[in-house]
């Protein structure tokens, strides 16, 4: 089967595909992973060595000739399946019916920075006109599939909802021998660390949360001094909200490491995981902080109240508002019972509702009815 993404690189979406390739039966399916620009380093992520990647190098906007690689791509590859992800890659579909591939998914994981709750006219009439194209949707949250449904008219034979998974083998709370990743004199006793772990771009407003820790100066100036704000993850946003913590002042209670590979254990070191996201599909982010054992402050939008169970596991807060941020931050440092209460129940939460194996069996039922298998 052939999976068509934008980019394999750092991101929510890509973890997501690397997982699942990673946890299917090697003898039920082999993949290729087509990328209409190209593949990085996230490549070494992949366990398998039977899986091959293709980079069509799609030049900024308008590109038709991409199409003609894919198209020849796809008739030398022969897939039984072709499964395009987001609305970047949705008029794949057509090539993919061209080329002569019958059984075609398409799955929706988040919104794009330009339609962040998918009411743009033009992006619209576009994944109404693919409607036809496509055997089976695919929504990572309830979210997008009342979307698809609703506002697409994708009937609810061909819709499926699949959280993602996660890993609660490797993102599992500290060990008693465990080392923080942080610098020297960072973290030491009786701090408390708040933290995130994006890619620092306007949809995922880095800024927000930048902004709501520098309000809690002033909110709490007892209990500031100890708090510790780690922002991981690069992007075009980073020194921006480096800029603003320096110019508040702040900048020594902050670690921003850019791109990590030891995701776990920066998770494993935070007291509480912040996401201030604008729109979200199903974060993986999220899934790996409760998995760690973290409590959750997110925002109210997209598949977020699909995993935080407000009062048991964490916080919603509205999008875009750093004060509401800052007002569910004071609860917690604090109120160490509360904090250790909502993680153990976030850790339990992901162990029963959001395991690896629910995952990949239900991405492998919908690959079995598009090919017609019982």
């Amino acid at each position: 089967m052939a999976h068509i993404i934008h980019r394999l690189d750092i991101g929510g979406m890509e973890n997501g595909l690397v997982n699942l390739i990673n946890h299917m039966p090697a003898d039920r399916f082999r993949h290729a992973i087509i990328c209409m620009t190209d593949y990085t380093d996230f490549r070494l992520r992949i366990r398998r060595d039977d899986v091959s990647l293709h980079a069509l190098h799609k030049r900024e906007g308008k590109d038709p000739q991409v199409h003609v690689r894919l198209w020849r791509l796809l008739r030398a590859l022969q897939p039984d399946i072709v499964h395009t992800r987001n609305f970047g890659t949705l008029e794949a579909q057509v090539t993919a019916a061209l080329s002569g591939v019958r059984a075609r998914v398409h799955g929706e994981h988040g919104w794009d920075v330009g339609d962040l709750d998918g009411t743009r006219d033009r992006n619209r009439r576009l994944r109404r006109l693919m409607r036809p194209l496509v055997r089976h949707y695919i929504a990572l949250s309830q979210h997008q599939k009342g979307y698809l449904r609703d506002a697409i008219g994708v009937p609810t034979a061909r819709l499926s909802h699949i959280f993602n998974g996660v890993d609660t083998g490797r993102f599992a709370p500290t060990s008693e021998a465990f080392v923080p990743p942080f610098p020297e004199g960072f973290r030491g006793p009786g701090t408390f660390v708040i933290g995130s772990v994006m890619r620092m771009q306007a949809v995922k407003a880095p800024l927000d949360l930048a902004r709501a820790f520098v309000a809690l100066r002033e909110r709490m100036p007892t209990e500031f001094p100890r708090l510790r704000l780690a922002m991981i993850g690069d992007g075009p946003l980073r020194g921006e909200v480096r800029q603003l913590l320096e110019q508040s002042g702040v900048a020594g209670q902050a670690w921003l490491p850019g791109a990590r590979e030891d995701i776990p254990d920066c998770l494993r070191a935070l007291d509480l995981f912040v996401l201030p996201s604008l729109a979200e599909g199903i974060c993986n982010t999220i899934l790996e902080a409760m998995a760690t054992g973290l409590p959750v402050v997110a925002t109210d939008i997209g598949g977020n109240p699909d995993l935080v169970q407000p009062g048991v596991t964490g916080v919603l807060v509205p999008a875009g508002d750093p004060d509401a941020i800052a007002a569910a931050l004071m609860a917690y440092p604090g109120d160490p019972a509360r904090t250790a209460r909502q993680g153990v129940a976030a850790r339990a939460r992901a162990e029963a509702e959001f395991s690896m194996d629910a995952m990949v069996a239900g991405y492998m039922g919908v690959y079995d009815r598009v090919l017609g298998r019982r």
